[in-house]
């Protein structure tokens, strides 16, 4: 008897440098699904760019027999990331540990079209922007929502495919909220993807209306401020931990 072929015959790319990416990939091949190409950061760039919690992705993709591409801008803006990009023929990419927005020559010639990721302790619109779990615990937050969604060319602001919610608990930090975050995510891709795949998915735009955004952070806000309250700190510290480098102080 034949297979049935879960793509149903679309190519579908990833682009990530994470460990949610392998995560991800490894979540639906087990699934059945075929993943054609990467577009991933070298471990060179993965350094240049900051990358918190990079992964080298290559050796992993090769043993799948997935095409890898290392970009030559991250912005995949450049005349060489077109035409290699291209190339793939892709019809939908998947963005997971891709901390950059898809351009506009990319969503316009995937014939489904690109999906990503967003978290916040609010239904979008609320939330988008940078670094939402660390931002979540700070606040101290009691819940996270994953919301799989489609990409346009402004930030976190495309149509929602499906959404999850977990509790955030007194003892999550970073990175428990990171992994209870993937397992949200690997069950809205295996949920969703058919559908998306075979264009019958149905999708719920996003409000026009109160939107909020979250800064970016960088290791130096990992300070501690000691005139905070003992929650605070407490919140500080569990928020920036691996894969971050986390809360720091000075003595003297």
């Amino acid at each position: 008897m034949e297979k049935m072929d879960k793509n149903f015959g679309k190519k579908i790319g990833f682009a990530g440098c994470k460990n949610v990416t392998k995560d991800c990939i490894e979540n639906l091949i087990e699934g059945g699904y075929r993943i054609n190409n990467l577009i991933t950061l070298s471990p060179e760039q993965g350094e240049r760019f900051q990358v918190a919690g990079y992964m080298d992705l290559k050796k992993f993709a090769d043993e799948n027999n997935i095409g890898v591409y290392y970009p030559e801008k991250y912005s995949l803006k450049s005349e060489k990331d077109q035409k290699e990009i291209k190339k793939a023929g892709l019809d939908l990419l998947i963005c997971m540990g891709w901390q950059r927005l898809i351009p506009k020559w990319l969503l316009e010639g995937l014939s489904i079209g690109a999906c990503g990721m967003h978290g916040s302790s609010e239904p979008l619109p609320k939330g988008r922007g940078r670094s939402p779990m660390n931002w979540s615990l700070i606040e101290g937050k009691k819940r996270f929502l994953t919301h799989l969604f489609f990409y346009d060319e402004r930030v976190d602001s495309g149509d929602i495919i499906g959404v999850k919610e977990f509790d955030i608990n007194y003892f999550d930090t970073a990175e428990t909220l990171h992994y209870k975050n993937r397992i949200c995510l690997n069950r809205l891709l295996l949920q969703h993807l058919p559908k998306i795949l075979d264009k019958t998915i149905e999708v719920t735009s996003q409000s026009k209306e109160g939107a909020t955004y979250y800064p970016k952070r960088t290791p130096k806000d990992g300070i501690i401020n000691w005139k905070e309250t003992t929650e605070n700190i407490y919140n500080l510290i569990r928020a920036v931990t691996k894969p971050f480098p986390g809360a720091f102080s000075f003595l003297g």
